[in-house]
């Protein structure tokens, strides 16, 4: 199975600087590769402590200087906070630097302080990124650039340099509501999973979002990757302190960034699934919501993080995990801790499972040029 390593370079300790945090987690991903890793994957953040994943393209191009077989990913980019024209030139640059090794993950965003701060009107999001996602898959494809939409109108240009080789198959998109699941089936990409709702209504959604895949696209959709917050220790208090500490000042630090809890999303185009689940939090309450999505996550002794591991795999029918390793302000060398013991005894194990091939990356050995 293909196993990733996730980014999140969050800063959510006062006392650690940004330049630490890049310093300790860019160590941890520049070994990736050489512990057994098949990808690294980045997220897209802006304007706060969350994540400082503001700059993709330039982070995956570092990496690709650094490695020879690793896979970079997107975990995810948000199209409407991009201009296709310059997500197209960024993608085909890092294929082209990288020898082919680029995976595409798009998204269509949820941060409010984010579309703020980029002057996007959040209740155009999931019209943007019909359009834009349309254009940005057939840019890649074809080499041009060009649309005419609601939102979007794009003259025709080139894309330069031009992309070394098709993403078909290595392209994946994020989807929480159904209506999102609905748009990634008729987009023919692959479905990003992130642990959020319970592994019954995750399933139940799938179900539904590769039937409506095989009936627009005439084949079976590609497996999902699966994308779920790991902690991993040798010895009880360590195990215990990631997740009383560190799974829990993550999740707070997530509903609080996404504004889980804010019934405003009810007025806002697109949104309205995180309406329901607003009220649902003030209806429970926002620390037992916080312990909900911590404890969707995994932590424990190696067996056993492994053993639930592949069991959301064989649940899911997944094609691979990407699996952040430092999380809620974990400091570096417990990060490093986790990180290298996850690399001694659970990575070979996952790498093991045999989930029917490859996620779909187009490798290097054999492109399929774009003419």
């Amino acid at each position: 199975m293909h196993i990733g390593f996730g980014l999140q370079l969050a800063n959510l300790d006062p006392n650690v600087t940004d330049a630490d945090v890049y310093r300790s987690e860019m160590a941890l991903a520049a070994r990736a590769e050489e512990v057994g890793f098949d990808s690294v994957w980045l997220s897209e953040h802006h304007f706060s402590d969350y994540q400082l994943t503001s700059q993709q393209s330039m982070v995956l191009a570092w990496l690709a200087s650094r490695t020879t077989k690793l896979k970079l990913g997107t975990m995810v980019t948000v199209l409407p906070w991009n201009d296709p024209a310059r997500v197209a030139e960024s993608f085909s640059v890092l294929d082209h630097l990288s020898d082919g090794r680029a995976i595409l993950g798009l998204g269509r965003g949820l941060g409010q302080k984010e579309f703020v701060g980029f002057r996007v009107p959040m209740g155009e999001s999931r019209r943007r990124f019909k359009e834009y996602s349309a254009a940005l898959l057939n840019a890649l494809e074809t080499g041009v650039l060009e649309y005419d939409g609601e939102l979007y109108k794009q003259p025709r240009v080139e894309i330069r340099p031009r992309p070394v080789a098709s993403f078909k198959g290595r392209t994946f998109a994020s989807a929480v509501s159904p209506e999102s699941m609905e748009i990634m089936a008729g987009m023919g990409v692959g479905l990003m999973v992130i642990a959020q709702k319970p592994w019954p209504t995750a399933i139940e959604e799938l179900k539904k979002y590769r039937e409506r895949y095989f009936e627009l696209n005439g084949t079976e959709a590609p497996k999902p990757v699966l994308v779920i917050v790991a902690g991993v220790a040798d010895n009880q208090a360590q195990i215990d302190k990631i997740r009383n500490v560190y799974l829990q000042r993550w999740a707070r630090s997530t509903v609080e960034h996404y504004e889980f809890d804010n019934i405003g999303f009810a007025e806002i185009e697109g949104y309205e699934y995180y309406a329901g689940l607003a009220k649902n939090i003030q209806k429970h309450g926002l620390e037992k919501f916080n312990g909900f999505l911590a404890d969707l996550q995994v932590w424990g002794k190696p067996a056993e993080v492994t053993e639930k591991l592949l069991e959301y795999a064989e649940m899911t029918d997944a094609g691979g995990i990407v699996l952040p390793l430092c999380f809620g302000g974990m400091p570096a060398e417990e990060a490093k801790d986790c990180f290298d013991l996850f690399s001694a005894e659970v990575l070979p194990k996952l790498k093991g499972y045999d989930a029917g091939g490859d996620i779909g990356v187009t490798y290097a050995a054999t492109p399929t040029a774009v003419s």
